[in-house]
């Protein structure tokens, strides 16, 4: 309720006296102590309400013995409820008057207190009140059950909101638990051992295995591999690594073995600071929050004015018996009137958009950019991982003379056997589910980036580009037609030789993900501009795009450009997403 509050260690708010949160959840907390406090008071005091609810509700009806002391019973079940599992909700309330910070703990300690406070009087001393306050029965009426439900209720409302705050924290914790917990340090004599993350300084030589999460942000030093980077671009094909190039921390090195060199560490690495950008903007206040803190504390003064006039209203000039009339209306107003919608619904609905966005990939930067999200009306797309799957699958094999396209398909997968390259998994995947009778590669080579090469069965295999193939000084051109045909439709190609001679080529697409056109059908039909702005090649770009019925698109575009293109846009008076 008031995210300004920081202090060192763990506490209460001054103002409301909340438990305060860490700014940043950590992977290894312990469930929220306030959470496992306010379960324990509802769960045991929950049947002690029931009973003091029904026996108010109906005591007269169950003729049961004793119901001449029907107050002090429910004065025996109701206390442990108010005075016990209640309590933290009256200091929070003491704490807001104490403190000059009105909300909604003040007019729940107000009204709860007032329901009891009146119910404890009427048992203990029912003759100091005047007649109109006797009921039929002879008893002065009381609302333990009032006082108890509100507390209950109240309770709940507490212990939902604390599951989902902890839930939101729980997508942090996902973010923080994608890094690596040790890393390979290669000390100056050579040797390695395995230390804790935290144990990692600057300028730390690290070595990265094959199958292994980068441990921090650096360079490589020494060999060459791919690296998957999708968890920060959602790109799915693995990116080539040789010394010089930088590295993230939880990306995934694919194939080779690496060194690199400690750079960044801690909070400073790339993925803390998504996980600081996420935390910062579930504390920040969207306007609309802002508006709803100003108006609260006014509200809670008017409220108490509004409950006081309806007691002495209803206690003046309302129907016998007219005070207890007053004391039941200016407890519901106290209660009812409660702003738990301006004190907790509005800053618990910007934590769980927050959270699950993060979940699912989406970062937004403050509580602002949640709420001005309604007034977008263009909407810029990447193309891998967002419209399609971002996992490749097979797409088409095609032979040249003298061989066939399962042939070409079981070879390129035996020599593919090898390879820890997404494009690689696909093909071997489909020669699986055809059965193919695999042979085991006697050699393998990873061409950095332009293909691998090897031996299969006795037979010098290449597949890989354009560029492999020059650099093997094989003639590709025959199947050049069929390749930018397979292009245009959204394919990547790969051209396989066989002893120095083209063998056919095999092509492998991004499928679309299934709630794309849906998607996309949505946002056009709310007036939505979508354009398409990929680092793909225009030809690919265009065949996705043509599917899908998108007009606008830029191809073979590097991040600088994506900017210069959405700052175009918003010259032209344009709100972009």
């Amino acid at each position: 309720m008031h995210p300004e509050i920081r202090q060192p260690a763990p506490g209460v708010c001054p103002k409301c006296g909340m438990a305060l949160e860490p700014l940043q959840p950590a992977v290894e907390d312990e469930e929220n102590p306030e959470l496992k406090d306010f379960r324990r008071r509802f769960r045991w005091t929950l049947p002690l309400t029931a009973a003091v609810t029904i026996l108010a509700m109906a005591g007269h009806r169950l003729a049961l013995p004793g119901l001449q002391y029907q107050n002090w019973i429910e004065l025996v079940l109701a206390s442990p409820v108010v005075l016990w599992a209640g309590w933290p909700f009256f200091v929070r309330g003491i704490r807001s008057v104490a403190t000059r910070n009105p909300n909604m703990w003040t007019l729940i300690g107000a009204g709860t207190a007032s329901a009891y406070l009146y119910s404890v009087a009427a048992t203990l001393a029912p003759q100091v009140f005047p007649a109109s306050f006797v009921s039929h029965d002879g008893r002065v009426g009381v609302y333990f059950e009032a006082a108890a439900v509100i507390v209950s209720l109240t309770l709940l409302g507490q212990i939902l909101e604390l599951r989902a705050r902890a839930q939101t924290s729980a997508a942090i914790k996902s973010l923080l638990g994608l890094a690596p917990k040790t890393a390979r340090r290669i000390g100056a004599d050579g040797s390695e051992e395995d230390v804790p993350l935290a144990h990692v300084h600057i300028g730390d030589r690290l070595r990265v295995r094959p199958g292994e999460k980068v441990p921090v942000d650096g360079a490589v030093e020494e060999g060459e591999s791919a690296v998957d980077e999708s968890m920060l671009t959602g790109e799915p094909i693995p990116v080539s690594k040789r010394a010089g190039d930088a590295l993230i921390g939880a990306t995934i090195n694919t194939s080779g073995s690496l060194v690199m060199r400690a750079e960044k560490i801690g909070a400073d690495t790339v993925l803390s600071q998504i996980v600081q950008m996420v935390s910062q903007a579930q504390r920040s206040r969207a306007p609309m929050q802002r508006l709803a803190d100003g108006v609260a504390g006014y509200f809670v003064v008017v409220v108490m004015l509004i409950a006081a006039a309806s007691f002495f209203g209803w206690g003046f000039f309302g129907p016998e018996p007219s005070w207890v009339y007053g004391l039941i209306n200016a407890v519901s107003v106290l209660i009812i009137a409660c702003p738990c919608a301006l004190g907790l619904a509005t800053p618990m609905s910007i934590m769980v958009a927050t959270g699950k966005a993060a979940t699912a990939g989406v970062l937004f930067r403050d509580a602002a950019a949640i709420e001005q999200l309604r007034a977008i009306d263009t909407l810029i797309v990447d193309k891998t991982g967002t419209l399609t799957e971002g996992r490749p699958a097979y797409h088409a094999a095609v032979a040249a003379a003298g061989y066939t396209a399962d042939e070409v398909l079981r070879i390129a997968a035996s020599l593919d056997q090898g390879s820890e390259h997404p494009l690689a998994h696909a093909i071997v995947a489909e020669a699986r589910r055809r059965q193919l009778a695999l042979d085991r590669p006697d050699a393998f080579e990873s061409a950095s980036g332009i293909g691998v090469r090897g031996q299969v069965a006795g037979r010098a295999v290449a597949l890989g580009n354009t560029a492999l193939m020059e650099d093997e000084k094989i003639d590709w051109h025959a199947l050049a037609e069929r390749a930018e045909a397979l292009r245009v439709e959204g394919a990547s190609v790969m051209f396989l030789a066989v002893d120095r001679q083209l063998a056919g080529l095999v092509a492998v697409s991004d499928p679309l993900k299934a709630a794309t056109p849906e998607a996309l059908a949505g946002l056009q039909a709310a007036g939505i501009r979508v354009i398409m702005a990929t680092g793909d090649g225009l030809t690919t770009a265009r065949a996705v795009a043509s599917r899908l019925g998108i007009d606008e698109v830029y191809g073979e575009v590097k991040p600088r450009d994506k900017v210069a293109l959405v700052d175009r846009l918003q010259r032209e008076g344009r709100k972009v997403a």
